[in-house]
Order: C-alpha cells, then structure tokens, then sequence
C-alpha cells in the first residue's frame, strides 16, 4: 500500500430510448454509438488487463434505464443490424481510400474495431454486455454501483419524499435483479444533493454515495479532511466529494488532455464529408445527414483546415498523459499524506461516455494509467469507494450541503426557463401517484388494475427523467425531449383517470406496455 489511494468513477447513463413502433429511430442510435465507441472498448481493456495479471480498481455506475436497453431483445437486434451496416461501409471505405494511404489505414482500423465490437457484443457476450461488467465485479476488479431508478433529479422532487423513494428503491431492486446483490453504492443523478436524501439512502441499504465538491467542503461542520476523506451523513451513508483538480484535468475540452491537437476530431464525421449517394445507404430512412462513427482527422487546431487522424502519434499522447496524470495524483498524495494522519482518497468522476466517444483515446489513456500505477510508481494504490470504508470505518458525521455537478453547482440548469414548466405537472403526477398507491391495497385490486397501475409508475419515472429538462436547457434535440415529457404524462393521467373510473383499455394499456416496458417487476406499491 502506498501513500494514498485513487478512485476512479465513471457514470455510465443514457436516456430510455425505445421505439418499437418504428423500424429505426435515430435517438436510438445513442445507445448504439455508447456500446461501439465507449462501453466495448472499456471492456476489452478491462479483459486484458485482468488476462495479463494488471491489478486495477474501478468503479462504474451503470444506471436503470442503460442497463435495461442494453438487456433488452429489440434494441439488441437493432444494434446488430447498426454495427453490420458499419462494416460494410468500412469495407467500401478501404476500397475508396486504397491510393491513399493515411485513411486506408484508418479505414482498416475502423473495419477492425466494428468487427471486434460485434464479435465482443454478439458471440463473447452473448448480445448482453451488463454481464460483462457483472464479471468484472465478481473478480473483484470493477465495482458497479446504481443510480436513481430514471435519473430523476432528486432535489427537484423534495416536495414528495415518496417520488424521491420510489426512484431508489425501484433502481436498487433493479441492480439486485441484474447482479445477484443489492449494490453498495449509488450515482446520485447529477450528484444532486439535498439533506434528507441520505435517509432514504440508507433505508434503501445504500452504503456510500458520490456528491460534488462543495456539498462536502459546504458541509456542517467543515470536514476535517475537505474532500480527501469521506464523511458520514447523520443516517450513516458516506458521502465522498469530487476533487476538482483530477476533474478539470480530463473533463475540460480547453484545460484538459482531449483538446490536444493529435487526439482525433470528434465533430467531423464521414457522415457528412463523403457524397451524399455514396453515404446515402448507411443514414436513416429520413435521409438526413448523421454522425456514422467514422472520423479521418484530428483535432489539428482552432482551424478548419484539420490534418488526418494519426492512431499512432494519438497514442503516444495518450501514454503520455497518463503519465503526467499519475504524476500530478503522485505530487498530489504525497502533501496530502504529509498533513493528513490518515492515507488520503482522490475521487475522480467522469461521465463515461467521455471515454471512447467523445474523446476516442480515453479507453487508452485508462489502460495505460492503470498500467503505469502497477510499474512505475509505489505512492498511489488504486480503490473503491467501498474498499476505503472497509480501510477505514471511523469517520467525521456532517450535513452534506445541497449541491450538484450542473452549472453553477446547485439546480439551475435543471430549473430554467427552458424547462420550468414541467415541475408543477411532474409534482402533481407524484401527487397522484401517492395517492393511487395508497387507495388501491392488495386486497382490493383485480390484475387489469394492477397492471395499470404499474404502468403508471412506469411513466411517472420516465417522465421524472433529468435528461429531458437538460437538453431543453442545451438546446439540442429539444423536439425531442418536450415530445417525451408529454407523452409519459399524458399516458400516466390517462391511466389514473381510467383506474379511478374503472374504464381501463385492454388493448391501449398493453401498446403502452410493449412500448414503454422498463422495469417489469415493478411493484406500484412502492409508492406507499
């Protein structure tokens, strides 16, 4: 053991994406381009370094709603069919590209990875990579913790403490369904924190869970350790603070290592360089232009004139980054241990998605941090959250603050006015939610109500969903967005008013069940 350790987090999260009534769906293709460029190849790095006898630890989220698209049949059909017409184009591409050597090899390249992520997704996995990740947490390497059941923003839910409950204990009893055990840890959507929230945590057996930076350094009283140490809220739920300085060193586009100019341009896209008859094929049925996955520069500079994509130099600068990454850490653990009578935790979250899809090299950048942690360094030891409570059970009681890893750090971003107008349709669907689960008991209730019932508490927590009220705030795909809010809860108060009218549509009710079909366990109930 060293002088302190580091545990790295990633949030692993998607919207709930499902259109069975239509052939494809382009937001579908979010979880497409998720499992291709960013969970596959966390994957294969996480399969070699555990072949090759590399200890690591990790820790992943990997909330509700992704992990019920990534085990369900259809979108699993459908990204077979996604990742098929990939290759082909990439077997086309390296016909076009063969005078010309850079994107020749590119286009091999991208041939190879496509290839490789229907092998790993399709016959390694058998086409449901949650089991992966189960795998990797039984050889104790990788600990997957939950989320809020849709990714509810919980702060913004604090006028009904059971919408808040049903998003935990429904997301708990989900993980448990998937892993074999209740998880030790959650994902709090957007790290948003209000005092309160523990409680339910706990009641729902939550051990620890990850907040922002000043929900620790804001908290009652001031913790001795700032964020290099977790502390028990008054439940006795841990919460551990992110550090901002690992942070901004990976996340920021501008400060950090994806902004360097060998790494490769996310923003253009054979999808919309190549002629359109030539691209035609592998677009959605719409025609219109989209991302493919297929990129053939770099970012090169603040220029237009972008130079081709160099895998090799790409990598070096990965290697190199990791390097300074560990450095930085090592500087870091060493002052920290020197004032701290206890070794010190740096928590380094990051979305997920950073890693592989936005910035292509990341996965890379992982392997040869962890990889370098095991040989040429002996301050830092990798960990989990969990590991460090086990190491260390006693510590400081405070109040966390509210707080989230928004902008600003509190609720604004989910509470503008882009999206304020969901909130009072949202708390009165909670509202009648309560209700409904506390009128109807267990005696009382014949099965068409039952099932309707639970399809209500399924459309309430999509609508809760934060990732609605985000993009309206971003201003990207906000038709989209508006259009999902509405639905859920036009269905959830048809279903209340024709539970309490005794009117239930038979065949309706099973449309929207095949449609919107997360959670099927789901017990109603748990709204009393």
């Amino acid at each position: 053991m060293g002088k302190g350790f580091l545990a790295l987090v990633l949030h692993a999260h998607l919207p709930f994406v499902r259109h069975p009534e239509y052939e494809e769906f382009l937001e579908e293709d979010w979880l497409f381009e998720a499992i291709t460029e960013t969970y596959i190849p966390l994957i294969n790095v996480f399969d070699r370094l555990i072949e090759e006898g590399i200890d690591f630890r990790i820790t992943m989220s990997l909330s509700p709603p992704l992990i019920s698209m990534l085990a369900d049949e259809l979108l699993q059909t459908r990204y077979i069919r996604y990742i098929e017409k990939r290759i082909q184009l990439t077997g086309k591409e390296i016909e076009r590209t063969k005078h010309q050597k850079e994107f020749n090899s590119l286009a091999r390249r991208y041939n190879a990875n496509f290839t490789n992520a229907r092998y790993v997704f399709a016959e390694k996995y058998q086409r449901n990579i949650v089991q992966a990740f189960k795998k990797f947490q039984d050889a104790g390497k990788v600990e997957v913790i939950t989320c809020g059941a849709t990714h509810g923003f919980l702060p913004l839910m604090n006028n009904n403490l059971n919408a808040i409950r049903a998003q935990i204990h429904v997301a708990v009893n989900h993980y448990q369904k998937h892993f074999g055990k209740r998880p030790n840890g959650i994902w709090l959507p957007e790290c948003g924190y209000e005092q309160g929230i523990d409680w339910i945590l706990k009641d729902a057996g939550i051990r620890f869970f990850i907040t922002e930076t000043h929900g620790i350094l804001f908290a009652t009283p001031r913790p001795k350790y700032g964020i290099y140490a977790p502390i028990y809220c008054p439940s006795g739920v841990a919460a551990f603070g992110r550090d901002v300085e690992s942070s901004r060193q990976v996340w920021s586009s501008k400060e950090g290592y994806p902004g360097d100019f060998f790494y490769r341009e996310f923003y253009r896209d054979v999808g919309y360089d190549l002629d359109y008859d030539y691209i035609r094929p592998y677009l959605h049925g719409d025609g219109k232009r989209s991302n493919i996955g297929i990129k053939y520069y770099r970012i090169t500079g603040k220029t237009d004139q972008k130079e081709p994509y160099s895998h090799e130099m790409a990598l070096d600068k990965a290697a190199e980054h990791a390097g300074n990454f560990m450095f930085n850490r090592e500087k870091q653990i060493e002052y920290l241990a020197s004032v701290m009578d206890r070794n010190p935790i740096i928590i380094a979250p990051y979305d997920a998605e950073l890693f592989g899809h936005w910035w292509f090299e990341g996965p890379d950048w992982i392997n040869y941090l962890f990889r370098k942690i095991a040989y040429d360094q002996k301050t830092i030891s990798p960990i989990t959250p969990m590991e460090y409570l086990e190491l260390y059970p006693v510590n400081q009681v405070c109040k966390p603050s509210l707080s989230s890893w928004g902008y600003k750090g509190y609720c604004e971003y989910w509470l503008n006015e882009s999206n304020d107008w969901i909130y009072r349709h949202l708390h009165k669907a909670a509202e009648r939610m309560v209700e409904l689960a506390r009128t109807y008991s267990y005696t009382n209730v014949n099965p068409l109500q039952n099932r309707a019932l639970n399809q209500a508490s399924r459309e309430l927590l999509l609508a809760q969903s934060s990732d609605w009220a985000f993009i309206m705030r971003t201003g990207t795909m906000v038709e989209y967005a508006i259009k999902r809010t509405k639905e859920h809860l036009s269905r959830f108060t048809r279903l209340c008013d024709d539970i309490c009218s005794n009117t239930i549509d038979a065949n309706w009710l099973t449309d929207i069940e095949s449609k919107d079909n997360i959670f099927p366990e789901i017990d109603y109930r748990v709204y009393q």
